[in-house]
């Protein structure tokens, strides 16, 4: 065994588990979870204009306490947010286009040339084609008007130590053609081309506080997603290299992935950058404090997604034609959370786990997840997913981003799994509404349940499946269902006080 390899079972007990204790959630409370390019309206993309607005009216009206979204960052090839382009950047795809018209950067003929197609789901190849354009256009007229704004100039100035990067790899991004970093032969960028970029990000800036606003004013706060690993193609991998493993051209030596098990015979090989968790633990961690100060600006409290990596990480060798050949490596641990501090975060702990995952979890005091949909097949004496089995120290969810929807699941359920649900809940005329009843009665300290699973939507509005590179983060939900959940407000809210989520 290398001397980086880990051992599981010799961390057993490693740790003492401390009391549970949640900064995210101090009180028993619900949420929704949609993420932004999902809303309706009449652009090309959901965006963070009316439709979000009306969404949080729904959450307040339904007693919903929180609304959660998939990651905010500019996304990159295969339309991923969790393979965003920088970990503090927002994605001006999301930009409000009737706001843009407001403030005189777009034309109604423009907005109007942007309009969404009947209820045609997201059309990535369009945004591209069409929407970037027009943002471009954005931004140069932004960097006229906004030349002598103090609130943009403010802008600059407090977010310089993430938002100089980003402009600059923004524009050289662009004046390269697009392609990998490491292949890049031009490194020059005008002053120009870095305002432009800051303009569509001080126009997120604004669009997302107001939004944020109008939701504290409704009673409903924000849970964000953070990603742990960073895309090799990305911001932050280019100006940054020291903090990851990479060679002297800026190319992944070792890169991130899960081992093969039940569902994927070769693994997943994720293909991102690993850390050098040496360099990060030199400074106490500060380039993580940073990412994480800045994602609670934005959110009341924030997921930090494949907690796992945290405490031990599957490492491929780069060029590896599958995850079969990497070995498990540790991480920084206890060191790494102890850093951090006693902050509004959530530990997404999904999928394999060695045992000291729950030691360091526990002992971070942070709420792990459960999920209905993993519930019932298997073992289920130690299954956290288990109805009978969940614990208040989780978060519980009838799905999340990377699960069909409900009814889907339903629909394709093992008779294994249609036995133990019988057994718990007898024959479901309906059971989307059963199971999320099931899951806002479970004793964790909060639940969320999918949009698409508060609708009865079946596998055609599933968001995203894991493995699959064609077909994800598409779904768009139309006027017609955001309505149809406005009507059923009130029987959510019923559904909530009877299962006492109700925020005071």
């Amino acid at each position: 065994m290398s001397a980086n390899r880990r051992d599981p079972k010799a961390e057993v007990g490693r740790v003492p588990a401390a009391p549970f204790h949640c900064k995210a959630f101090p009180v028993r409370t619900a949420g929704a979870l949609l993420h932004v390019t999902a809303l309706p309206g009449d652009g090309p993309v959901g965006n963070l204009g009316a439709a979000a607005h009306r969404f949080v009216d729904f959450l307040h009206a339904a007693g919903f306490s929180w609304w959660q979204v998939c990651p905010l960052g500019p996304t990159g090839y295969g339309d991923s947010p969790y393979q965003a382009l920088s970990v503090f950047a927002g994605n001006p795809y999301l930009l409000d286009l009737d706001d843009l018209e407001a403030r005189g950067l777009v034309t109604a003929e423009e907005k109007a040339s942007q309009r969404r197609q009947g209820d045609e789901p997201t059309d990535y190849g369009r945004l591209w084609n069409e929407l970037r354009p027009l943002l471009h256009k954005v931004a140069e007229r932004g960097r006229a008007l906004l030349a002598t704004d103090q609130a943009f100039a403010e802008f600059r100035l407090k977010e310089a130590s993430w938002l100089d990067d980003w402009c600059r790899f923004s524009a050289l991004r662009e004046s390269n053609g697009f392609t990998a970093p490491h292949t890049w032969s031009s490194q020059a960028v005008s002053e120009e081309a870095r305002a432009e970029a800051a303009v569509l990000q001080f126009l997120f800036a604004v669009q997302w506080k107001a939004l944020r606003a109008y939701a504290h004013q409704r009673g409903v706060r924000l849970f964000g997603d953070e990603p742990i690993y960073v895309s090799s193609d990305g911001c932050d991998a280019k100006f940054r290299p020291e903090l990851f493993q990479l060679d002297a051209a800026g190319r992944p030596t070792a890169v991130a992935g899960v081992p093969p098990d039940y569902f994927a015979e070769d693994g997943q090989l994720w293909g991102n950058p690993l850390y050098r968790w040496d360099h990060h633990a030199a400074d106490g961690f500060a380039w993580w404090k940073a990412r994480v100060r800045h994602d609670l600006e934005l959110f009341d409290a924030i997921r930090i997604d494949h907690f796992r990596g945290i405490h031990d990480y599957w490492s491929v060798p780069s060029g590896a034609p599958n995850a079969r050949g990497g070995e498990w490596c540790q991480g920084p641990d206890l060191s790494f959370t102890n850093a951090l501090g006693d902050l509004a975060l959530v530990a997404e702990d999904l999928g394999l786990l060695s045992p000291g995952v729950e030691v360091l979890r526990k002992a971070a005091k942070l709420p792990g997840m459960s999920v209905l949909q993993f519930g019932f097949g298997g073992e289920l004496a130690q299954n956290p997913h288990y109805p009978p089995n969940i614990t208040e120290d989780r978060i519980v969810y009838t799905g999340t981003h990377d699960n069909d929807t409900l009814v889907g699941w339903y629909k394709q359920a093992q008779p294994q799994e249609r036995a133990r649900l019988d057994e718990l809940y007898g024959a479901m005329e309906s059971p989307h509404i059963t199971l999320a009843e099931a899951a806002l009665a479970a004793p964790g300290i909060a639940t969320f349940i999918p949009a698409q699973d508060l609708l009865g939507l079946g596998s055609e509005a599933r968001f995203n499946t894991p493995g699959n590179p064609q077909g994800n983060w598409t779904w768009r939900m139309t006027d017609a269902q955001l309505t149809q959940l406005t009507c059923a407000a009130d029987s959510w809210k019923q559904r909530l006080r009877a299962a006492r989520r109700l925020s005071a």
